[in-house]
C-alpha cells in the first residue's frame, strides 16, 4: 500500500529552537542589522563585505547548531508517510535530522554561485572572500534568494502542494511572499495542520488543526495524531 502524501512548510520558527535567531525578532532587527543593509541585491551593490561578513557569520551559526526533536520528528515521518518538506530555512538541519526530501525556497547557506550566473553553484563550508570567483570570473556570493529577488524555487513547489493528502505548517509566520502564498495550493479537503507558538494567520482556510505550541513540542503531539489516524 502507497503512503500517503505529507507535505510540510516550514520556517524560521523551526530552526529558532536550534539557537538560529529568526530576523523577524522583537527588535525587527536580524542579528543587530536592518535587512536592507545585509539581505538585498542594493546592500549587495553597496558594500559586498559587509553582505559577506554577515552571512559567513550565518555560516558558522549553523555549523554549530545541531537540529532539535522537531527536525527529528520530521524524518522520523518518513517510516510512515511520503514526507516532502519545503523550507524557507537556508540551513541543513532537517537533511542532517535525516530528512530525506527537502526544497530549501530561499537558497542554502553552504552553497554560493556566481553574482551573475546563477546556474554557477559550488558548496561551501569555509567563509567566502572578496576576490573569490566563479569560472566565469565574476565574484562568488552566497547562493541565498535576498529580498527584492525572484524566488525560482517557487515553480517546483506549487505542483508539490497540490500533491498533499496532509499539509502541515512549522515555525512560519506566512507573512514573507511568495511562500506564504503557498498554502493556497493545498486542495479545501486535506487536513491542515499548523504547529506554533503563535498561530499564523489562516482563517481562510479549511480543515486547519491548530497546535499552539513551539515547535519541538507541537511535533510530538502532532506525530501522535498522525499515527492515531494511521490506525
Amino acid at each position: 500500500m502507497s503512503k500517503q502524501k505529507l507535505v510540510v512548510l516550514t520556517g524560521a520558527g523551526i530552526s529558532a529552537e536550534s539557537g538560529l535567531k529568526t530576523f523577524r525578532d522583537s527588535d525587527g532587527l536580524w542579528e543587530g542589522y536592518n535587512i536592507e543593509e545585509v539581505a538585498t541585491p542594493r546592500a549587495w551593490k553597496r558594500d559586498p563585505q559587509l553582505v559577506l561578513d554577515f552571512y559567513n557569520m550565518r555560516r558558522r551559526n549553523v555549523v554549530e547548531a545541531e537540529p532539535n526533536v522537531a527536525h527529528t520528528v520530521l524524518a522520523e515521518l518518513e517510516d510512515h508517510f511520503d514526507v516532502q518538506i519545503i523550507t524557507q530555512n537556508i540551513d541543513d538541519l532537517h537533511e542532517r535530522a535525516g530528512s530525506s526530501k527537502v526544497l530549501h525556497l530561499h537558497g542554502e547557506i553552504f552553497k554560493m554561485r556566481s553574482e551573475d550566473n546563477e546556474d554557477l553553484v559550488y558548496s561551501i563550508r569555509q567563509d567566502i572572500k572578496l576576490g573569490d570567483t566563479a569560472e566565469d570570473g565574476r565574484q562568488l556570493r552566497p547562493h541565498i534568494v535576498w529580498f527584492e529577488e525572484p524566488v525560482p524555487i517557487i515553480a517546483q513547489a506549487i505542483p508539490v502542494m497540490r500533491t498533499a493528502d496532509i499539509f502541515l505548517l512549522v515555525g512560519t509566520s506566512l507573512v514573507v511572499y511568495p511562500a506564504a502564498g503557498l498554502v493556497d495550493y493545498v486542495k479545501d479537503e486535506v487536513p491542515k495542520y499548523v504547529v506554533d507558538k503563535r498561530i499564523p494567520s489562516v482563517s481562510r482556510y479549511s480543515n486547519v488543526i491548530a497546535i499552539e505550541k513551539p515547535a519541538t513540542e507541537g511535533m510530538n503531539d502532532l506525530k501522535k495524531i498522525l499515527l492515531e489516524n494511521l490506525g
